[in-house]
């Protein structure tokens, strides 16, 4: 048995030994050594997958190769970093690092197209690489499931031999001052968006002398004025192609779009989905002297960064939290008790009217906070109940009603319809 067994590998090793040397002679009539074209560094798999751009002048093989080799840090995987991820994955980036530590989350799904149904509730970098994988096995994913920080901004920077080019797909200011300072410091180039309702904006900032984010913005907008998608909305594919334009940009770049002097000119892209026209571009001018990160007497470091001298919570600053005493608030729990009981009384609902349109209270007057102290106010007899969507802007509401208009018996209903949805009717949509 042991001898046929012998004899049964040798024929196998034959065998497989014949068609090794008739391929290579097929390969020999071609014209052409297979192992020649992997040995550039991509198999011929890679050939048929890339096919489409590498017939492109501006791609070809060269910045096939170059795509390759890169390694790109994504900052967020949520709306922007979603579609920007996809096409660098699809590109063939070589590396992509993914810094999130959210979940995903319902609400996330109409515009984060990386996740799904089935992802709901797994950490946004892992659904990220799960799809990843599924799309391009050649790429490498690298996961960093927390918050970038002071503290870790730089480490992640220069994590696998340093990133290339790093994306800002993040939505709060002082992340992106943070962001901004990590890559002026380790002079890397960095594609920056935002998306915001139907408008969105693209930059590519500390790239080949042009401005940095701090150029653009020596100081940050009010704290107050700041929107985040939950509170100001934000449409789906508005967000999708700024994303997406940050992808176009960064292979771009890496590419070397921009090698030959001139063809760069730093510019701010603005888009409008609902404007005429829809795109502007602006000039900018390149980095500023006086800039406190990338100009010529630069006051920000790696230590001062590190060490939380460069506050960047305390230069942003933090939304007004309007406090009303505890005896101006009800729980939901006691404001159904109150319906229930048929007292009369009025229900003034402060959200805008698309969010009231959605859903509301029965018998609720609807007044928007934001235009509370421009319109004339409905006849309120007293008590008055205020709600709106999480108990914010219903605590400033009774502030102001009392202060300004004399009213003694206003009340804030805490956690506002977002709770009541919760704790008191289950068929009350959340949003």
């Amino acid at each position: 048995m042991d001898e046929l067994e012998r004899l049964r590998e040798e024929n196998a090793r034959l065998r497989s030994q014949l068609e090794k040397e008739r391929k290579s002679k097929d390969r020999e009539e071609r014209g052409y050594e297979e192992r020649g074209y992997e040995e550039r560094g991509l198999d011929l798999e890679e050939y048929r997958r890339y096919g489409r751009q590498l017939i492109m002048d501006q791609i070809g093989i060269n910045g096939q190769l170059r795509l390759k080799k890169s390694k790109v840090l994504v900052i967020g995987a949520g709306g922007l970093g979603c579609p920007a991820i996809a096409y660098l994955a699809g590109a063939g980036v070589g590396t992509i690092g993914i810094v999130d530590n959210d979940t995903v989350d319902e609400s996330n799904l109409h515009r984060q197209i990386l996740h799904n149904t089935s992802t709901v509730g797994m950490s946004k970098a892992e659904s990220a690489q799960q799809f990843i994988r599924s799309l391009n096995r050649h790429v490498n994913v690298q996961l960093y499931k927390t918050r970038l920080t002071p503290t870790n901004s730089f480490e992640i920077f220069q994590s696998n031999g340093g990133y290339d080019l790093v994306l800002d797909c993040t939505d709060t200011p002082a992340t992106r001052y943070l962001v901004n300072d990590t890559a002026v410091l380790l002079n890397i180039p960095l594609v920056s968006a935002s998306a915001l309702k139907t408008e969105g904006q693209l930059s590519i900032l500390n790239f080949k002398g042009g401005p940095c984010y701090r150029c653009l913005f020596p100081l940050p907008p009010p704290p107050d004025s700041v929107l985040s998608c939950g509170d100001g909305g934000i449409l789906g594919p508005v967000v999708g192609i700024m994303g997406i334009m940050q992808s176009l940009e960064a292979i771009k770049i890496l590419t070397g779009a921009y090698d030959e002097e001139g063809k760069f000119s730093p510019a701010l892209t603005i888009f409008n989905a609902y404007g005429t026209p829809q795109w502007r571009h602006i000039r900018m001018r390149g980095k500023k002297s006086t800039c406190v990160a990338c100009g010529d007497s630069p006051q920000l470091s790696r230590e001062s960064i590190e060490n939380g001298s460069t506050d960047y919570v305390a230069f942003c600053g933090r939304p007004t939290v309007v406090a009303i005493n505890p005896s101006e608030r009800i729980s939901v729990e006691e404001y159904a008790q109150l319906r229930s009981s048929g007292q009369e009384h009025v229900l003034l609902d402060v959200r805008e009217k698309s969010q009231f349109d959605i859903c509301s209270l029965p018998g609720s007057v609807n007044v928007p906070y934001s235009k509370l102290r421009k319109t004339p106010l409905p006849d309120l007899k007293e008590p008055v109940y205020v709600c709106c969507r999480y108990g914010n802007d219903s605590q400033a509401t009774v502030q102001y009603l009392k202060q300004e208009l004399n009213l003694s018996k206003v009340f804030d209903i805490k956690g506002g319809l977002d709770r009541w949805a919760i704790d008191i009717d289950a068929s009350f949509p959340r949003y």
